[in-house]
C-alpha cells in the first residue's frame, strides 16, 4: 500500500510517498480501508519534531473509511461497515490498522470527508466548550484563528450554547468566515490590538475564557484578556510552544485558571468518545453544525497541503484524498 512515511524530523520535504507492507492486525483491530484522511497542526508538530513520536512513522491520526477485515477477537464493527476515528497513528496511507474500541460508525447521512474532517477538530471544539470551560449562556468567550478548522466550529458550538463570541483573524476574507460561522465580534489581529479591542468590546469586564491555539505570539495577551476567574484554555501552538510563565501572576491578574487540554484525554474511554462523536455527527447530520471543507489533496501531495496549512493559505479543514 501507499503511505506518507518520515525517517527524520524537519519541514515538509522531510514527508516521502512510498510503498510499505500492509498492517497485521491484532485480534481487537479492524483493518479500515481508508477513504479521507483529515490534516491537522498536530501533524506538523509531530513531522517537525516539537512534539517527539518514535522514527520512522507513518504521520496522521485521523481518517475514515471502511471496515475491510476483523481481528479475531475483534466484534464492535464488520466487514462493510462505515466507520472514522481519531488518536490512532498512520492515518496518511493507503490501510489503517485501528483498534475497534478506537473507532465510531459514520451515519448515513455523514460523508467520508465530513467524516475524517470532523473527528479530531470536532471532537476538539466539543470538548473545549463542554467540558474543559463549559459555556453557559452569557459567557464572553475569546477565539482565536477563529476561521481554522477548530476555530469554525467552536464558534458554532459555542454559539448554540448561548456564548458571546469574539474571534481574531488575520485578514479580511477569514473574518467574512468567521462572522459567517456566527462570531459578534471579530478582530483582525494584523491591525489591531486584539488586548485592546477585547477591553473596548467588553467594556473592561473582559472575558470569560479564552481559547488559545496559537501559543506563543498570543499566549501573554490573551491571559490579560481574562476576567477574574477566567479561564485560559492553550491547546496549541501555531506560533510556537509557551516555554517561559510563573504561575504566580495567574493570582495577581484575578485567580485565573490555566489548562493545556488535549483531546487524548478527553476521549480515552469510549463513553467519551461516543458522547463527543455522536453530538458531533448529529449536528452535522441536522444543519447545526456546518463544516467547510474546501482543500482536498490527493495523498501524493502531502508535502503541499502541508505547506499550505503552515503558511496560513487555509481556512476550514484540509483533507487528503485516496
Amino acid at each position: 500500500m501507499k503511505a506518507v512515511r518520515i525517517k527524520e524530523y524537519g519541514g515538509p520535504e522531510v514527508m516521502s510517498y512510498e510503498d510499505i507492507d500492509n498492517p497485521e492486525l491484532d485480534e481487537r483491530d479492524a483493518l479500515v480501508k481508508i477513504a479521507a484522511s483529515g490534516i491537522n497542526y498536530i501533524d506538523t508538530y509531530q513531522r517537525s519534531g516539537l512534539y517527539p513520536i518514535p522514527l520512522p512513522a507513518t504521520l496522521g491520526l485521523e481518517a475514515a473509511g471502511t471496515v475491510e477485515k476483523v481481528g479475531t477477537a475483534a466484534s464492535r464493527f464488520k466487514v462493510g461497515d462505515r466507520v472514522a476515528y481519531t488518536s490512532v497513528p498512520g492515518a496518511y496511507a493507503d490501510y489503517a490498522a485501528v483498534p475497534e474500541d478506537k473507532l465510531v460508525s459514520l451515519p448515513d447521512g455523514v460523508s467520508f470527508e465530513q467524516g475524517a474532517a470532523a473527528m479530531l477538530q470536532g471532537c476538539t471544539a466539543h470538548y473545549l466548550c463542554r467540558s474543559t470551560y463549559p459555556v453557559k449562556a452569557g459567557d464572553r468567550c475569546l477565539i482565536h484563528a477563529a476561521a481554522g478548522g477548530v476555530g469554525l466550529l467552536l464558534i458554532q458550538m459555542v454559539k448554540n450554547a448561548g456564548g458571546f463570541v469574539i474571534g481574531t483573524v488575520s485578514t479580511a476574507e477569514k473574518a467574512e468566515l468567521a462572522r459567517a460561522a456566527g462570531a459578534d465580534e471579530v478582530i483582525l489581529y494584523t491591525e489591531q490590538d486584539f488586548e485592546a479591542e477585547v477591553k473596548r468590546i467588553t467594556a473592561g469586564a473582559g472575558v470569560n475564557v479564552a481559547y488559545d491555539s496559537v501559543g506563543k505570539s498570543t499566549f501573554e495577551k490573551s491571559i490579560d484578556c481574562l476576567a477574574p476567574l477566567g479561564y485560559m484554555v492553550l491547546f496549541g501552538n501555531a506560533s510556537g510552544p509557551v516555554t517561559e510563565f510563573n504561575p504566580a501572576t495567574l493570582g495577581s491578574k484575578g485567580s485565573l485558571f490555566l489548562t493545556r487540554p488535549t483531546l487524548f484525554a478527553y476521549t480515552a474511554d469510549r463513553k467519551s468518545l461516543e458522547w463527543r462523536t455522536g453530538d458531533v455527527f448529529k449536528w452535522i447530520g441536522d444543519g447545526s453544525l456546518k463544516l467547510r471543507i474546501e482543500h482536498f489533496f490527493p495523498l501524493a501531495d502531502v508535502q503541499d497541503a502541508h505547506r499550505a496549512l503552515e503558511g496560513r493559505k487555509t481556512t476550514g479543514k484540509v483533507i487528503l484524498t485516496h
